[in-house]
């Protein structure tokens, strides 16, 4: 008898040669697969002699200078009770690694997931958002269920399952395959079956109103968004918590407007402040300011007052405040008046529309 030819492999095979076609015969002519079929039984006697023989250096060595010392051992002479496990750690091969590409998963504890990302807005006002405010803002997410601590079961009784009689295991006949996979009723786990959590129906979630503490930085602008984390739904199996994200909505402001961490604001001024020049007072976020208007001021004209801006939310230093000038006329005249503006128009007669 060739071993080589036993194998179907060539006499150079490589130990992965060799190995992979052990693998591919064991499934095919196992005891375990052909119950009672002694042809098959005398089949894999062959196969797994001629394994044992080629896979070890030494012997195949001296199988190939032409001494057989492939006598079986004890073990090989029946099948009543074998494991391949007991061939050696380094080339043997149990039954359950054969076929452990087409085991089952379901015993398999489920994986981890992590929890979805919640989006909420908060509106605030032009103040609140330049001063920073801290506020509890209810929140609806998913959490774990407070009565099986996620699990989504709950036990009703404890000892073996009925089904598998604890092992845990249950085998299964296809054809002439035999598949070992664990077990659906208990999970795997050989203990009898839990039922499903009845407050959260077996998901291991409840859904929560809760009150989140949001702290808006000083200087946020409409359309921030801000993460804080771990306050999503709660994750499956384990799994970490999402984050939540608050964009914040800034109520506008009836006099300032913001560009960047700049303030803008339109200050009316009478046209003898405008002409002669004059020192008026302008409201801040910080009060009342004095702004010296120079003589001959044009309206749309623009002064900047330093560090009277928004803050930064990166480096907490303050932009400017912008203040545009628009001359205001007076809405009525009397005749005295009617007389010194024409007074005036005499004197400076030029044509301002000239380019």
């Amino acid at each position: 008898m060739d071993l080589y030819i036993v194998l179907g492999v060539a006499q150079g095979a490589t130990e992965s040669e060799i190995k992979r076609a052990y693998r591919r015969l064991a499934r095919r002519y196992h005891p375990d697969i052909n119950p009672g079929d002694q042809t098959a039984e005398e089949r894999f006697r062959e196969i797994l002699e001629a394994y044992e023989t080629l896979i070890d250096p030494t012997r195949r060595s001296r199988y190939d200078a032409g001494h057989r010392t492939t006598a079986p051992g004890p073990q090989a002479a029946g099948f009543e009770g074998f494991d391949f496990s007991t061939r050696g750690a380094d080339y043997s091969a149990t039954f359950g690694d054969l076929f452990a590409e087409v085991l089952t998963q379901r015993g398999r504890a489920p994986a981890q997931q992590r929890g979805a990302d919640l989006h909420i807005e908060m509106q605030v006002t032009f103040e609140e958002a330049l001063g920073g405010i801290q506020r509890a803002i209810p929140v609806t997410r998913r959490e774990n269920c407070r009565t099986c601590a996620g699990t989504g079961r709950t036990r009703s009784s404890t000892g073996s399952c009925p089904l598998c009689q604890g092992t845990g295991a249950v085998r299964s006949v296809r054809g002439h395959m035999v598949f070992s996979s664990a077990c659906t009723a208990c999970g795997g786990t050989g203990q009898q079956t839990p039922r499903p959590c009845e407050p959260c129906a077996g998901s291991g979630q409840e859904t929560r109103t809760e009150r989140v503490m949001a702290r808006i930085p000083p200087g946020v602008a409409d359309g921030d968004r801000l993460r804080i984390p771990s306050k999503g739904n709660a994750g499956m199996h384990g799994g970490p918590a999402g984050d939540l994200y608050v964009t914040v909505r800034v109520v506008p402001h009836t006099l300032f407007r913001r560009e960047g961490d700049d303030l803008h604001i339109v200050v009316p001024i009478a046209i003898h402040e405008a002409a002669l020049g004059a020192k008026i007072e302008i409201r801040t976020l910080d009060g009342q300011a004095k702004l010296r208007v120079p003589p001959g001021t044009q309206s749309g004209q623009r002064f900047r007052l330093r560090d009277h801006g928004a803050p930064s939310t990166r480096t907490g230093q303050r932009g400017d405040l912008i203040v545009e000038t628009r001359i205001m006329l007076p809405k009525l005249l009397d005749e005295r008046s009617k007389e010194l503006l024409r007074e005036f128009g005499r004197l400076n007669g030029e044509n301002v529309r000239e380019a």
